[in-house]
Parts: structure tokens; C-alpha cells; sequence
């Protein structure tokens, strides 16, 4: 979310992806399944259950919910700098589960942040982070929208409707569900206020979650042996599946299912 008075150069309030993002992570798999120890985060156990297909050309993640569960909507998973790698993946598994078919695109095709470590803290010799940046919002800009009415030509019908689940993201026209750590580099509590300021002038609907105890990443790369960690990761994405129900009328539908 940004806001000022030269459009070229906004204020961020959600900091954008930058060098920070070569220090801030801890374990991830590379398309070899080689574990990559980094310094901080942490690796989640778990098989995702969807599976990789091509769409628009591009790779993309596909996971779907029970026949039972299927409510019949697509929520799109946006992922970070670091691409697709098992926590992510098991997120979308998440979402699956609470009904949503869930389909997440590799824009960064195959080349995400981790792939160019050389160890903690230490990108690889040469590396040139803004040049990699660029190329990938470059491609992201040129293909996005493509490979949306890809999937919605392939698993969208009339009915369908459609949530996002994304990082970094400005210019918001919809309904918007932040959920935030109480230590956050990218959106600290300053940041955080005045982007709450904004939305409410704006009249523009939202809802928070602010977790203690956690921090940024929290939602990807926590620690599942620390119970505050886990519970914070879990609400956070119970969360967002809940305010997805409620925005797109099936929290209203369940409630009237529920008298019956």
C-alpha cells in the first residue's frame, strides 16, 4: 500500500520486496529437493497434495478440495520472493481444505530468491538483486493477467468467484484481510497505523489479525515446534479463509444452513 504526493515515488507502507530479502529466510528446497540452510525460518514437514501443471506457460500449482468441501470458488496464491517451495505449497493445501480451489503461479519461473545464496546472509558472488527484481515484475507485468483468464477459462464457471492471497501488493479496490506480526521490518507499527488510517478514511472495507510473539514470515517459515508459532501460523490462515466465507457469501450461507 503506498501514499503521497508523487505517484513516482510513493511512500511505502508495506515495504516492497528488496535486498532484505536476501537475509530473511531460513530453509527452503531447490527443484532438485536439496536443502538450502540459511539463517532464519524453518522447513515444514508435509507432502503437498496438489500437483504442477502449465498454464498460460507458465508453472503453476494446482490443489483442490474434497467433492464435500468444494464451494465451488478459486482463491489465486501470489507467492513471495521465494517462490514455490514446500510451506508455501502446503498454505495453498490449506486453503484447499477449507473449500477453495487453489492455484498458485511460479512468475519467477523456476529462478526464486534462494536460488541465489551461497550460504547465510550471503548472496552468491556477482549477483545482481535489482537486475533479478526487474526481470521477474518485468515478466509478472507482461503475463499475469494471461495466465488469470487461463485459469479461469479452465476451472472458473459462471458462478465462480475469486480471493487472492498475495505479499506486497498497492492500489487495493477490494475487500482487504491483514494479517500481521507484531515484529514486521516490512510493515512496522507505524507503517501498520497509518495504513489503518488510510483504509478508514477510504472507507475501504478490511479486517486485522495482529499476532504477538511472532515475526515477519511468521505465516510461512515459523517454528511448528513452538506453540505460540504454530497457533499464530494456523489462525492466520484460518483467518483469511474465514474473511474469503464471509466476502464472497458463504459465511452467510453457512449461518442459515446452520438453523435449519
Amino acid at each position: 500500500m503506498s501514499r503521497g504526493d508523487q505517484p513516482a515515488e510513493p511512500q511505502w507502507l508495506a515495504k516492497p520486496s528488496g535486498a532484505c530479502c536476501l537475509k530473511y529466510v531460513s530453509m527452503a528446497f531447490d527443484p532438485d529437493a536439496l536443502l538450502i540452510a540459511l539463517d532464519r525460518g524453518h522447513l515444514h514437514n508435509g507432502d503437498p497434495k496438489g500437483l504442477f501443471e502449465r498454464l498460460a506457460d507458465i508453472e503453476t500449482y494446482v490443489t483442490k478440495p474434497s467433492a464435500e468441501k468444494d464451494n465451488g470458488h478459486i482463491v489465486f496464491y501470489f507467492p513471495d520472493v521465494f517462490g514455490f517451495f514446500t510451506n508455501g505449497l502446503l498454505v495453498c493445501d490449506t486453503f484447499a481444505e477449507a473449500g477453495y480451489t487453489t492455484i498458485g503461479i511460479d512468475y519467477f519461473s523456476g529462478d526464486p530468491i534462494y536460488m541465489h545464496r551461497d550460504g547465510p546472509k550471503e548472496p552468491k558472488e556477482g549477483f545482481d538483486f535489482e537486475a533479478w527484481l526487474a526481470k521477474h515484475n518485468k515478466f509478472a507485468v507482461e503475463n499475469v493477467n494471461g495466465w488469470i483468464s487461463a485459469v479461469k477459462q479452465k476451472y472458473g464457471k459462471s458462478e465462480t468467484k475469486y480471493a487472492c492471497v498475495g505479499h506486497h501488493f498497492e492500489n487495493i479496490q477490494r475487500p482487504l484481510f491483514l494479517s500481521c506480526a507484531e515484529s514486521d521490518f516490512t510493515f512496522e507499527t507505524d507503517a501498520r497505523n497509518k495504513a489503518l488510517s488510510i483504509l478508514r478514511e477510504a472507507k475501504k472495507p478490511y479486517s486485522l489479525q495482529l499476532f504477538s510473539g511472532v515475526e515477519h514470515g511468521f505465516a510461512l517459515r515459523c517454528n511448528l515446534d513452538v506453540a505460540d508459532e504454530r497457533w499464530a501460523k494456523e489462525e492466520s490462515a484460518r483467518g483469511i479463509a474465514s474473511y474469503f466465507d464471509l466476502k464472497l457469501g458463504l459465511f452467510e450461507k453457512q449461518g442459515k444452513d446452520a438453523k435449519l
